[in-house]
């Protein structure tokens, strides 16, 4: 009996230590989640800083391209956090794609886009912010574009902390104009060209939001308003895939494809509109066979817009690549030729390895970072359905194309999210419209207080405050963290 006892002590007591044991490996598991992102980071970080060693051998400038291959893996982690949740929040908002299923498709499109028709030219200092004849020897020329690479990346990093999509060739921008006022004075930043991008704060998400509202209101007049909505979507919904089409044909001829092959606005708007008209011909009976059987109500809609809009965040993804990852490692690039051949003026060639790491390290922030600016994008600003998404992004397309057309200057971070917001101010003001037609015609019933009319927008405000508010303070503080980055490295290397 006595030995059963012991047994019995002996079994509680070890049970006790393994208990302990699970809940301290639990605690460590817990701890340890938040850290595998950033370890994976570092690494990619640090395998980018090797192979710009692999690629260059040793010579007297090898230091300080390894340094500046490590901070352009750095910023493409940060434009995979936070640039590409423009493209893919929409559909991952509107349940048309999973968040895996978003991630995989992105770093996909992105990496094609950015390897394809990334470009392999790009204007010196980010499309002339700074006249390279200003800075007067290749040292400070290179001390300007490291300080204008890491401090675009700290602020692009810091505002997807904040939860906030910024515009990463803003931030480029900034970061470009304040090292450039370090190193050469405020004489040496062509001021004009910052206006027409300080022009694109306002035009980019207002173009983008009337757009998207135009075509919600398009939806909602012709085919969700209608009595029969199954009949009314046979005859449009061929029409919209086909004006998306050929608005993606247009914008990725004159977007994407343009290091590839020289396209003009005219010839891209043709086509366009052959590509439009193709597309709405096939769609037809695509759409005819798809809403059979489907129920009158506004949840059978869906179905029809699912696979267009996925198609849609795919082209958004890719033209993104080919376009933003350029600017974005066009400083590294820069110093790789001003540390070979000393020269800072004129065109900027991107090495292939140099696109690579852009591309790699846009998949792997995406993968490690982006769910959350994803979230924000797609469901936290205002609730979307899959016909909403797809005004959103159908504007992203169209907006890039008026605008060529008009020769404006705008941003396609911008573009995306005042889309968000025009389809949230558009659906609060149909609202409200409805509201008053539907009280003129029953006046007994009851008018809501204006607390629960505040309580019912649609558009959330506190996000919508942080997000200008961060649009706004882009340039400047981008500017200003490489103007003290540029005297610190100054400083260490002289």
């Amino acid at each position: 009996m006595a030995r059963n006892d012991f047994e019995a002590r002996h079994l509680e007591t070890l049970d006790r230590d393994l208990g302990r044991f699970e809940n301290l490996e639990a605690a460590t598991a817990y701890v340890a989640r938040p850290l595998v992102g950033p370890g994976i980071a570092f690494v990619f970080i640090v395998l980018a800083g090797f192979a710009a060693l692999a690629f260059l051998g040793q010579s007297s400038n090898t230091l300080v391209v390894v340094v500046a291959a490590v901070f352009g893996a750095y910023m493409a982690l940060n434009i995979g956090a936070n640039d590409v949740a423009n493209n893919m929040g929409p559909a991952v908002g509107a349940n048309a794609l999973s968040m895996g299923g978003a991630i995989a498709i992105a770093a996909v499109f992105e990496s094609a886009g950015a390897l394809i028709a990334g470009g392999d030219v790009v204007t010196t200092i980010s499309k002339g912010i700074v006249t390279p004849e200003s800075i007067e020897t290749s040292d400070a020329f290179i001390w300007a574009m490291l300080a204008a690479l890491l401090s675009s990346a700290l602020w692009v990093n810091l505002a997807t902390w904040i939860g906030a999509p910024v515009s990463t060739t803003h931030s480029v921008v900034g970061g470009v104009m304040g090292a450039g006022i370090a190193s050469a004075g405020f004489g040496a930043v062509n001021w004009s060209t910052m206006g027409t991008i300080a022009a694109s704060w306002v035009i980019s998400p207002l173009l983008g939001g009337a757009i998207a509202a135009a075509f919600l209101w398009f939806i909602k007049s012709r085919v969700i308003y209608r009595d029969d909505k199954i009949a009314a979507a046979r005859v449009w919904v061929p029409v919209l895939v086909g004006i998306m089409a050929g608005a993606f044909a247009a914008y990725l001829s004159l977007k994407g494809l343009k290091h590839l092959v020289k396209i003009s606005l005219s010839q891209a708007m043709l086509i366009g509109l052959i590509a439009g008209v193709a597309i709405w011909a096939a769609m037809i009976p695509v759409i005819r066979r798809q809403s059979r059987g489907l129920e009158n109500r506004n949840k059978s809609l869906k179905v029809l817009f699912g696979i267009p809009l996925v198609v849609s965040a795919a082209l958004l993804s890719f033209a993104h690549g080919a376009n933003d990852v350029a600017n974005a490692v066009g400083p590294l690039a820069a110093v790789v030729q001003a540390s070979g051949s000393g020269g800072i003026g004129g065109d900027v060639s991107i090495p292939h390895w140099v696109m690579v790491i852009g591309a790699f390290g846009i998949s792997f922030g995406l993968f490690l970072f982006g769910p959350k600016l994803i979230r924000m994008v797609g469901s936290q600003i205002t609730k979307l359905n899959p016909m909403r998404a797809y005004c959103v992004a159908l504007s992203a397309a169209v907006t890039v194309i008026v605008a060529s057309w008009l020769g404006l200057p705008v941003s396609s971070t911008h573009i995306a999210v005042g889309a968000v917001f025009g389809v949230g101010f558009f659906r609060e003001w149909d609202a409200e419209r409805r509201l008053r037609n539907n009280r003129i015609d029953m006046p007994e019933r009851p008018v809501l207080a204006p607390e629960e009319r505040g309580r019912r927008k649609l558009v959330r405000r506190a996000h919508f405050m942080t997000i200008i508010a961060a649009w706004v303070v882009t340039v400047p503080a981008a500017a200003l963290m490489s103007a003290l980055l540029f005297y610190g490295i100054r400083a260490i290397a002289g």
